[in-house]
C-alpha cells in the first residue's frame, strides 16, 4: 500500500513539475504594459546548435484578452547604441518600445529583443568607427533563426493573428529586418526597414515576396542613403511592392519622423499575409 502510494504521489509531483516546466517560460503580460521577459532559443538551425537566452520587452494592448480575438504582432529590432548583455531598459529608448507605455491603446503586441553588442569594446572606452566599419559590423548583428524562434514563441503562447505578423528596425534593426524578412518571406504581411541595407543581388527575390515601406535620411552619415535604395532598386527590378521614403534634410534618426507618423501603423494594418507556408528560403 505504502508503495502504491509512493507512486502516487511521484506521479503527482512529476506532472506538477512538468506543468509548471512548460510554462515557465510562457510571457508575463498585463494589458496595456510593456513588461520584461526572456526565452531560450537555439542559436542556429540545426538540433545541436548551442542554447542561448532572448531578453526581451513584450506589450500587449489594454484590450487584449487571453481568450478574446487574435491580435496582429510586431516586432522591433533596435539599433547599435541599445546593444546589452545587462541593461534591458537600452532596448526601449527609441521606436514603438518608447512610447506604448503611454499608449495602452497601441494597436499591436509589440516585441522588443535585446542583441548582445556585436562586439565587445574595452570598458570605458568609446572606439571611433568609419561609416564601412559600422555597416560591416551591424550586417549580421540580428539573427534571423533566432528572431523567429521568438516569434513562434509569442504567437504560440499569445493570441495572435498569424496572418498579421510585422517587423520593422532601425540602423542596425533596419539590417536586420531585411535579413530577416529576406529569411522568411512567408512569415511577414509587410516590413519597414528604416536607415539599413543588405544583400540586393541576394535578397531582392525573397523580399519580391513581402510588401515594404522603406525609410533613409537623405543626409545620413552613418548608413548612406545607397544602402537603402541598393534594396529597393533590386526588389523593384524582381517585381516586388516596395516604397521609399527619403527626408532631405534628415541625418541617421530617420526613425524619429518615420515612427512618429500615424501612417506607419495604418500601412502595416492594411495588410494581411497571404501565405500559409511557414517556411522561407535561409540567406546567408
Amino acid at each position: 500500500m505504502k508503495s502504491f502510494l509512493s507512486s502516487v504521489l511521484l506521479g503527482i509531483m512529476l506532472m506538477t513539475f512538468a506543468a509548471e516546466a512548460s510554462g515557465a517560460n510562457a510571457p508575463h503580460i498585463e494589458p496595456g504594459k510593456q513588461l520584461p521577459q526572456s526565452v531560450k532559443v537555439r542559436g542556429g538551425q540545426d538540433a545541436d546548435s548551442h542554447e542561448t537566452t532572448i531578453r526581451y520587452y513584450l506589450f500587449v494592448p489594454k484590450a487584449y484578452r487571453e481568450q478574446g480575438e487574435p491580435w496582429p504582432l510586431l516586432m522591433f529590432l533596435h539599433g547599435l547604441g541599445e546593444c546589452s548583455t545587462y541593461d534591458l531598459a537600452r532596448a526601449k529608448i527609441h521606436g514603438p518600445a518608447s512610447f506604448v507605455e503611454k499608449r495602452p491603446d497601441f494597436p499591436f503586441v509589440l516585441i522588443t529583443p535585446q542583441s548582445p553588442p556585436p562586439i565587445n569594446d574595452p570598458p570605458g572606452k568609446e572606439v571611433k568607427r568609419t561609416s564601412e566599419e559600422i555597416v560591416a559590423l551591424v550586417r549580421k548583428a540580428w539573427n534571423p533563426e533566432q528572431l523567429i524562434q521568438l516569434v513562434d514563441h509569442v504567437e504560440h503562447h499569445l493570441q495572435i493573428d498569424p496572418n498579421r505578423v510585422y517587423v520593422t528596425g532601425l540602423s542596425m534593426g533596419g539590417f536586420g529586418t531585411w535579413r530577416l524578412a529576406a529569411t522568411y518571406p512567408d512569415r511577414f504581411a509587410a516590413i519597414a526597414p528604416i536607415c539599413g541595407g543588405g544583400q540586393p543581388a541576394d535578397w531582392a527575390k525573397p523580399l519580391s515576396k513581402v510588401p515594404i515601406w522603406a525609410f533613409h535620411g537623405a543626409k545620413d552619415p552613418v548608413v548612406p542613403l545607397a544602402s537603402t535604395q541598393s534594396m529597393v532598386d533590386a526588389i523593384r527590378a524582381a517585381g516586388g511592392n516596395v516604397q521609399l521614403t527619403v527626408y532631405p534634410d534628415v541625418q541617421h534618426n530617420a526613425w524619429v519622423p518615420a515612427y512618429n507618423d500615424p501612417k506607419l501603423y495604418e500601412w502595416f494594418l492594411a495588410h494581411q499575409r497571404k501565405h500559409t507556408s511557414q517556411s522561407g528560403k535561409k540567406v546567408e
